[in-house]
């Protein structure tokens, strides 16, 4: 315990009950980190768990047509022309990220 920054330890008795309660908590938080749980819990009285899975899937997205937009790129700067289907390509990325926005947005009201 001589190098931990938190050298105070609260301690707090509880039922079986009220541990299984907590315990299912944690669980819908995704944590299995007690203290961490706890001292969030203790300091705010709440914590807000945020769904990010379409979040996930627009960053994937974005990456996607960065990758494609650089692939593009060094074609021009090596060979010159840009092709049809390169324009496409993007124009169809374009329409997913804007697809992903609209119900990411709808879903937050």
């Amino acid at each position: 315990m001589a190098n931990r920054k938190r050298k105070i330890v609260l301690r707090v008795p509880v039922t079986q009950e009220e541990r299984e309660l907590i315990e299912q908590k944690m669980v819908l938080l995704h944590t299995k980190n007690f203290s961490a749980y706890a001292r969030k819990m203790l300091i705010d009285g709440y914590i807000v768990n945020m769904d990010t899975t379409d979040i996930r899937a627009q960053t994937a997205e974005i990456q996607k047509i960065g990758v494609n937009v650089n692939q593009i790129a060094k074609r021009l700067n090596s060979m010159g022309p840009v092709y049809a289907q390169d324009i496409e390509d993007i124009k169809g990325a374009l329409t997913q990220i804007w697809q992903l926005q609209r119900y990411i947005l709808s879903s937050q009201r």
